[in-house]
């Protein structure tokens, strides 16, 4: 299926609800897993990452036969399939742990190099350092683990979650630079909220052996969802629109798109505790530079913002992005092609965007269709350009319901017209 997404205007008014972080979900509901104490979730995401990892979860409670392995699917969801790595891992029994075609294609290997150090028994069902996974619970001997700081976050916090439980506690030394550390201080700061005392000096995390306390916690808008109404205000000329769903005081290193965007002339003002407010004023930037390292979900907004503006930009930090749903630097560098738009690497972990100063022909913009590599966030972050060139045409859209299903319906709230073709 394609979606043909197009806009006669450069106004972007009205109101939208944004959904709730998959992010925030699904640290708090393995963390209700692992409590041995009622945890209450309000605003669970509607996200098809959480409800795959509630549905994984619930049957793994469910499961009352220890005998026979139990096969758990994880989808396409990637934070379900590290997550649910540490927590089958410690958890009495045995199980397959599969996902999607694409998500047997994704490295695990890191993660299981780490839990069968520590006294895991995982093995690989197939190809090694890939899922799936056999997985028999055990308790761990081992307390202290390296791991590089380079690789997935997720990785860490699926570590971190599970180390309250394990008898010796843990302790994490960190190697090199952290990526995506927000993510890291989010998951501690998630399990602060739930009682868990934790040390973290220098690049050393230490957990003692300690109980989830019993808590509600309420799930916060998703930043990295609201990225995209930015990069819409930034490519239209009038502005007025309101977002609700978000909480002021939040834990997500995504937010930081609202000061990123003040560059492109998108102001934003906080009405109450839940809701902001985006107007449009000049823009003050003709060259664009930041580092990602914290927000690396971000990325693609912003790449495709600059080139749609004709920005010479620079994205650093981007040493992950190739082993999200898809090849994301790759993917980034193909699509934008097509619009030629001059894109290229710079070493491994950053790129540089910058587009021909030639004006698109009717007949160039009409053929412009954008392969999504089953990524949500390729589709969320093309789509805005309609608003520049008239329309756009957008692959297998669906994929938006991994994260956000709720988008196109709101970009038709707001006056995109969006047909099936």
């Amino acid at each position: 299926m394609t979606y043909r997404i197009s806009k006669n205007n450069k106004t972007l008014k009205g109101k939208i609800i944004i959904p709730q972080s998959k992010s925030e979900s699904n640290r708090v509901l393995l963390i209700k897993a692992l409590s041995a104490n009622p945890v209450k979730i309000n605003n669970l995401s509607d996200s098809d990452d959480t409800i795959i990892l509630h549905k994984a979860l619930k049957k793994i409670s469910d499961n009352k036969n220890c005998k026979n392995a139990l096969t758990v699917d994880a989808g396409a969801a990637g934070t379900a399939m590290r997550f649910l790595t540490a927590f089958l891992s410690i958890k009495e029994g045995k199980y397959l742990l599969t996902g999607s075609e694409q998500m047997k294609k994704r490295p695990i290997g890191v993660l299981v190099d780490a839990l069968n150090t520590l006294g895991a028994n995982i093995e690989y069902a197939g190809k090694k350092g890939f899922p799936p996974l056999k997985i028999t619970g055990s308790v761990f001997k081992k307390s202290e683990i390296i791991i590089n700081g380079n690789i997935s976050s997720q990785y860490i916090s699926a570590l971190l979650m599970i180390a309250p439980i394990l008898k010796n506690g843990l302790e994490i030394s960190i190697k090199g630079e952290l990526v995506s550390k927000p993510y890291v201080e989010m998951t501690l700061k998630i399990m602060k909220h739930f009682g868990i005392k934790y040390s973290w000096k220098e690049n050393k995390i230490e957990i003692k052996n300690q109980e989830y306390k019993s808590s509600e916690f309420d799930i916060g808008g998703d930043w990295s969802g609201v990225s995209y109404w930015y990069e819409m205000a930034a490519f239209s000329d009038e502005v007025d629109l309101t977002i609700e769903g978000l909480l002021n005081n939040n834990l997500q290193g995504d937010s930081v798109v609202s000061k990123i965007f003040e560059k492109f002339g998108v102001k934003t003002k906080w009405l109450d505790e839940n809701a902001i407010h985006l107007l449009k004023e000049k823009p003050k930037i003709n060259e664009f530079e930041y580092d990602f390292i914290g927000c690396p979900d971000i990325a693609q907004t912003l790449a495709v913002t600059c080139a749609g503006l004709n920005i010479k930009a620079t994205l650093k930090g981007l040493s992950n992005l190739n082993i999200k749903e898809t090849r994301r630097l790759d993917a980034l560098h193909t699509e934008l092609k097509k619009f030629e738009y001059k894109t290229k690497p710079v070493r491994r972990s950053a790129l540089s965007v910058q587009r021909k100063s030639e004006q698109f022909t009717n007949s160039q913009i009409h053929n412009f269709t954008i392969s999504t590599y089953n990524d949500h966030r390729m589709a969320m972050s093309f789509a805005p350009l309609a608003i520049l060139l008239g329309e756009i045409k957008i692959e297998n859209p669906d994929v938006v319901t991994k994260s956000y299903p709720n988008f196109w319906n709101d970009l038709k709230s707001v006056g995109f017209k969006i047909e099936e073709i």
